[in-house]
């Protein structure tokens, strides 16, 4: 079992840059396809960005493609989402999961078995 933390978060302004981690213990991330999901208060969870276990696959929700980018480093068991140019809609509680058993999900939520405990992003216009 694999246990998620994820950090980075905070309050930043309308165009900004941040980078979420997420680092992972208790097994090795490369066994695991990986996904970031977020969730705005009063809406349901989205799919943001999936990563393939070996990280040559990447998928993004229209909403971030082209500013956000998913990248992992299986040496340091962390798994990032950078996150350019963000806007106020990207304000959210980020949330990462993993998936064991399959190389590649992309946003099938119900496929990920382990999800940290999020972190919040907010951003001011």
């Amino acid at each position: 079992q694999v246990q998620l933390v994820e950090s980075g978060g905070g309050l930043v302004q309308a165009g900004d840059s941040l980078r979420l981690s997420c680092a992972a213990s208790g097994r090795t991330l490369s066994t695991y396809c990986m996904g970031w999901f977020r969730q705005a208060p009063g809406k349901e969870r989205e799919f943001v960005a999936a990563i393939s276990k070996d990280g040559r696959t990447t998928g993004y929700a229209d909403s971030v493609k082209g500013r956000f980018t998913i990248f992992r480093d299986n040496i340091k068991n962390t798994v990032f989402l950078q996150m350019n140019s963000l806007k106020p809609e990207d304000t959210a509680v980020y949330y990462c999961a993993a998936d064991p058993t399959t190389y590649y999900t992309g946003s099938f939520d119900a496929n990920y078995d382990y999800w940290g405990q999020g972190t919040q992003l907010t951003v001011s216009s």
